[in-house]
């Protein structure tokens, strides 16, 4: 079976999965598939409640939480400000705290290396999808530059199941996509660029901006990448 099609096998298992204790396995085999140290997806709902599911060691869980590093972890506080992934080399670790939760997050396998995808849900829901590794920084950048679409993608159709296990959930309500907006979604999840994708409808990239934005905003998106997660995880569109 190829990387392509792996992939592909972990998501539809991923929706069809029955309940939030699904998302483990499903996170572990997305792991596998990317070979990397670690995959974590971290939520907090509408209520307030948290739920998280991933592949760090369970003391390190523990000792993340006995130490309350939460108040000091620079993914999360970078997390919180940024709408795009987060490399975590770009963070502040400048402080002594900061350094010292990297140190120990080192010494427990977390990985040196990490990408960190926020996602913003419905009324108020905030998420966060993270694969870290110990690699080099030329690894990293290859394995980022490779597969960092895919990443995106994963981590809003990730986000999307969970949300159906919300019990306080509303129901999304759908509004139908034009031809021509379908056309544009699936060329770009297709991995076509903006001006390849409007020479290949033979439309001016302006013309393309509007139908991707109408298309986002019927989607309740917050940008093009997730209007594309969407479109796809909702079945709008088939790639």
């Amino acid at each position: 079976m190829g990387m392509t099609q792996r992939r592909e096998t972990i998501l539809e298992e991923l929706g069809s999965a029955p309940g939030l204790e699904s998302l483990q396995g499903a996170i572990e085999k997305l792991r596998d598939h990317f070979r990397v140290d670690h995959l974590v997806y971290h939520w907090v709902n509408t209520d307030g409640d948290q739920y998280g599911c991933g592949t760090y060691s369970d003391i390190w869980v523990e000792r993340y939480l006995t130490k309350d590093y939460l108040r000091v972890d620079p993914v999360v506080i970078g997390s919180y400000q940024k709408f795009h992934p987060v490399d975590w080399k770009r963070l502040d670790w400048s402080s002594k705290a900061s350094r010292a939760f990297q140190m120990d997050a080192i010494a427990h396998g977390v990985g040196n290396q990490g990408l960190t995808v926020p996602i913003r849900g419905p009324n108020g829901q905030f998420a966060l999808f993270t694969v870290s590794h110990q690699c080099s920084d030329a690894e990293w950048e290859q394995f980022i530059q490779r597969n960092r679409r895919d990443l995106i993608l994963i981590a809003h159709e990730f986000n999307e199941k969970a949300l159906e296990f919300e019990p306080s959930r509303q129901p999304e309500q759908l509004r139908a996509l034009s031809p021509r907006e379908v056309d544009a979604m699936t060329l770009l999840a297709s991995g076509q660029s903006r001006a390849q994708v409007a020479e290949a409808l033979s439309i001016s990239e302006h013309t393309l901006r509007v139908y991707i934005e109408s298309a986002r905003s019927k989607l309740g998106a917050l940008n093009t990448t997730h209007a594309v997660a969407r479109a796809l995880s909702w079945g709008l569109i088939v790639v």
